[in-house]
């Protein structure tokens, strides 16, 4: 999956990290195939809300499909709409799959005319002024808004909603939950009828968190599901019919789940051998965690020819520049 970013001058950095990060937590836990790429309007840094310098990490002439084009306009949305922008705006949202227009990003897609006839939302510091100036637009007060493949979202955690919602419809909701559990954030459930709420949003979503609290501190000695249960003072039958209502898997699947997305962040970011990976994920050798991997992945679990011991560095590592003045 490519997921292209189109920063503009003035963007913020916590909606590009909401609409990121859980993408990035779902890739490296999980192994999606998902990939990002930065871009501004003119291949040159983009400055952020907080006075940052962020590099593009690809020139926009070498774009091409994108399954999904964010585009996030912040301080300063109003320039940000002139001839070349637009032209380029609609020329990505032709490549790409879904397009979404992130805190005041859906006014550059408005006056491109991509919103026309079509629901959408934004920052709600500017929904005054975008209903006047786009009347074409059913402006909505939801938190976030998917009408075909035009998206639209406001603030940060608007953004974390939009973003998990369509991480539990792709990939799972068991993968919607650790992303989210990632933030601590409990999901804001969307009003409208098109959309499930992400699993979070459940009433037993506080019991799922104490549950999966319990299976990170036994990761290397898993329980039973009769001592699972027991820990959550549910019985056995209740705790069943939770993981299947909130995630769709039975808490075994799952507990798994989080074992080997835990035993592929050894083997990639530490120098641990696949035996000792094993044990550190409740596997009683590197055989039995060999072949659970391929069951669920389809494919053999390997160290790099490197391995480093450290887990990789912040997304933002090598982008981020600060402005001196």
């Amino acid at each position: 999956m490519k997921v292209t970013y189109l920063l503009l001058d003035g963007f913020s950095n916590l909606i590009l990290s909401c609409l990121l990060e859980p993408l990035r937590v779902v890739e490296e836990q999980y192994g999606e195939g998902i990939s990002w790429r930065m871009v501004t309007v003119d291949d040159e840094p983009a400055r952020t809300s907080s006075d940052l310098y962020f590099l593009p990490n690809t020139r926009i002439g070498e774009l091409d499909y994108s399954d999904m084009l964010v585009i996030i306009s912040s301080n300063g949305f109003r320039q940000h709409v002139t001839p070349a922008n637009q032209r380029l705006v609609m020329k990505l949202s032709r490549q790409s799959e879904i397009v979404i227009g992130a805190d005041a990003g859906a006014w550059l897609l408005a006056a491109t005319g991509l919103l026309d006839d079509m629901a959408a939302t934004v920052h709600w510091q500017v929904m005054a002024d975008f209903a006047e100036a786009f009347p074409q637009v059913r402006l909505s007060s939801e938190t976030f808004v998917r009408e075909g493949r035009i998206w639209s979202c406001g603030g940060a955690s608007t953004g974390l909603d939009m973003i998990l919602d369509f991480i539990g419809e792709r990939f799972g909701a068991d993968k919607a939950f650790t992303a989210s559990s990632m933030f601590m954030h409990e999901a804001n459930p969307q009003k409208s009828d098109h959309h499930p709420p992400t699993p979070l949003s459940g009433a037993g979503g506080n019991k799922l968190h104490e549950i999966m609290s319990i299976m990170t501190e036994t990761i290397e000695n898993p329980l039973s599901l009769n001592m699972l249960a027991e820990r959550a003072c549910l019985s056995p039958r209740t705790l069943n019919r939770l993981f299947k209502g909130e995630l769709g898997m039975s808490p075994g699947q799952y507990y798994q789940s989080m074992r080997l997305a835990r035993a592929r962040e050894l083997a990639d970011g530490t120098s641990l051998d696949l035996r000792e990976i094993a044990l550190r994920c409740g596997y009683c050798d590197a055989a039995a965690l060999a072949k659970a991997f391929k069951r669920v992945y389809g494919h053999s679990l390997r160290k790099p020819q490197a391995a480093i011991g450290v887990v990789s560095e912040p997304f933002l590592r090598d982008n981020v520049r600060i402005s001196r003045q």
